[in-house]
């Protein structure tokens, strides 16, 4: 496939209320194409790519990023809602709607900083919320003494 031009959103939204417009003044199909070349500034093979292109943008206006105009060549497969229009081929593109964010929660155990590894009490008990020492230096000579160690 061989990109020969495109038209993004913009243009394509402009001009197809332009020609919206003046075809509901009444305007011929060479009156709309001349006002169309004056306010875009497209002249010969780029004005008919962009007339070519409105009518595809008419027919796939929601969501639509922009209208690539390609060649195809033989034996090439052609892109889904694409137009063909003489010898070329007309393809929309659309926006794509984000993805939502997937976080996985941190495992319990794995260490590192997370929320998983278990609780550190700052008096130095256990885990159950209970008290092994009594003072926050170390044990008192009492308590080495009840454990069975040497002060």
């Amino acid at each position: 496939m061989k990109l020969v031009t495109e038209f993004w959103n913009t243009h394509l939204l402009k001009g197809l209320k332009a020609k919206e417009a003046l075809a509901a003044e009444g305007k011929t199909p060479e009156e709309i194409q001349t006002s169309l070349s004056e306010t875009f500034k497209f002249e010969g093979d780029k004005l008919k790519y962009f007339t070519n292109a409105l009518d595809v943008a008419a027919q796939n206006l929601e969501k639509l990023h922009r209208v690539v105009v390609a060649t195809v060549a033989e034996g090439e497969s052609l892109p889904p809602k694409s137009t063909k229009v003489e010898e070329h081929l007309y393809i929309p593109y659309f926006i794509k709607a984000p993805q939502p964010v997937v976080t996985q929660k941190a495992e319990a155990g794995k260490g590192g900083r997370g929320k998983g590894g278990p609780k550190r009490n700052a008096g130095g008990g256990k885990q159950d919320g209970t008290k092994t020492k009594t003072s926050p230096w170390g044990f008192t000579p009492e308590e080495l003494a009840k454990k069975g160690k040497k002060s």
